[in-house]
């Protein structure tokens, strides 16, 4: 009796462990270049609420820069500002005070200017007017800066919506499946608007809240600033005047 038999399932292992290795790449070559969707194409099956994301995206990069641009002009200030605005009061000369502030293009300068023009008045009124001066260039300074909150937390909420109306295309397509079969084919263009449209509202709302963020503090720093001033210019004009 031969002991030595043949067992089928070995010989299946055997067959399946020497398969070439160039069939399973190209196999998973394939399979791969099936898969792949370029760029263009993964937009365009997000929808036309894509577009809407493409438009605050846009909105979101104007006023990021031009806020950025006029904030960062608006922190612009000699060193020297105060010191030559002291030496011009103490020495009484008004009009050379006032025409350096004039000459600077800045928040500071324009609250100083003002303060300087009730020169001669109680001194609560002189702070009165420089702090509505400050109020106003406050408000300038943050002209845009609703938009950009509106945009950080409106842009998620569209990527939901469409995710709300690709699923609803996936069930509109199972429910139109007369064969009882649901074909992953059916399903794919509900489910790219689901996931596209998600994706493409964070990249948006993201940096737009991060950068809304941003310009605030940039805004605060300057405001700690303009009061800084303020009281530094309050106790230029309780100093006497030397003769």
């Amino acid at each position: 009796m031969n002991i030595l038999t043949t067992n089928p399932m070995v010989e299946a292992t055997e067959e399946i462990a020497q398969a070439p290795v160039e069939t399973l790449a190209e196999g998973a070559t394939e399979t791969a270049e099936t898969l792949s969707i370029g760029f263009w194409e993964l937009f365009t099956s997000g929808g036309w609420l894509m577009w809407v994301l493409v438009l605050l995206a846009a909105v979101m990069i104007f006023i990021f820069v031009e806020r950025f641009i006029a904030i960062r002009r608006a922190t612009k200030l000699d060193k020297n500002f105060m010191n030559r605005i002291r030496d011009f009061i103490s020495d009484g000369n008004i009009n050379a005070a006032i025409d350096l502030c004039r000459r600077t293009d800045s928040p500071v300068a324009r609250m100083i200017e003002k303060g300087i023009e009730r020169i001669g008045r109680p001194m609560g009124d002189i702070q009165t007017a420089i702090e509505n001066v400050a109020n106003v260039e406050v408000a300038k300074l943050e002209t845009g800066l609703p938009w950009l909150a509106s945009i950080s937390g409106g842009a998620p909420m569209i990527g939901f919506l469409g995710t709300v109306v690709g699923m609803v295309q996936v069930f509109i397509s199972m429910s139109a499946s007369t064969s009882g079969a649901i074909e992953l084919g059916q399903l794919s263009s509900g489910m790219y608007v689901a996931m596209v449209t998600t994706v493409g509202g964070l990249i948006v709302g993201i940096p737009a809240y991060f950068g809304h963020n941003y310009l605030v503090a940039r805004i605060e720093r300057l405001v700690f600033r303009m009061e800084a001033t303020t009281i530094a210019f309050m106790d230029i004009l309780n100093q006497p005047v030397q003769k």
